[in-house]
């Protein structure tokens, strides 16, 4: 082999153990802003989540028992559920904050930070969340709900005490999948100063050149949705065991 190359080889190894050695060199510096980081990241998520649960899963229900052979048929009504769960499933999150600026601003008083990304970062996830809650009911076995329908037990109670049990493996599964979706809109909340780890990857890591930066906000964004996964997984196996 050309010596050259060798010593070519041998300086390009040493020079990407430099460059680890410096990251793990620069971590403690970096650890102040990226617990505030994490911490707005993780704020972020779980309020998102709330507010998704909250709206998108009645909006899911309504879908599956509006539907014609549901509970309470009403074709237009869904038409109409449908239509708006689709428009908001097909708009592009960065689009999509941009555009609720104005009302992100009436809702909270500021487009900035973590408590103002909330209200994009629940926009997107709701319609996202119902189109699963969807999905996990009519999974149901249909002779079960048939069967307490003609016992005379109330649409509500067939919803809350029989469909909604019998799919809880389904919806856990897509409320993860929700989270994990979250985590990466929450990412690119920091485009337009939402704060969290998507915001210290651009101001610190982007504007300022520090790859530093780059690569802890990933490490740390991998390890985020490696435990909502890994948590989510356990749950779902745990509860279809039942």
């Amino acid at each position: 082999m050309d010596p050259s190359l060798v010593i070519a080889a041998a300086a390009e190894g040493a020079s990407a153990w430099d460059s680890v050695a410096a990251f793990v060199r620069a971590w403690p510096a970096m650890w102040p802003d990226l617990w505030l980081g994490t911490l707005d990241t993780v704020y972020m998520v779980l309020w998102a989540t709330v507010f998704s649960v909250l709206v998108g899963l009645p909006l899911g229900v309504l879908l599956v028992t509006t539907d014609r052979g549901g509970l309470t048929p009403a074709p237009a009504v869904r038409t109409v559920l449908s239509g708006i769960v689709n428009v908001g499933r097909s708009l592009p999150f960065i689009v999509l904050m941009v555009a609720v600026l104005s009302l992100t601003r009436f809702l909270v008083g500021t487009t900035l930070g973590p408590t103002a990304a909330v209200v994009p970062l629940s926009i997107g996830a709701i319609p996202f969340f119902a189109r699963l809650v969807e999905t996990s009911l009519r999974e149901v076995d249909r002779g079960v709900v048939e069967a307490a329908h003609a016992m005379g037990t109330r649409r509500t109670t067939i919803v809350g005490k029989v469909m909604l049990p019998e799919a809880l493996p389904g919806l856990i599964a897509g409320l993860v999948m929700t989270v994990v979706t979250l985590i990466s809109y929450s990412a690119m909340a920091g485009a337009i100063g939402g704060g969290g780890l998507g915001d210290l990857a651009i101001r610190e890591g982007y504007q300022r050149f520090n790859e530093h930066y780059l690569w802890a906000t990933v490490i740390l964004l991998i390890m985020i949705v490696q435990i909502a996964q890994s948590l989510g997984d356990l749950l779902v196996r745990r509860l279809s065991r039942r």
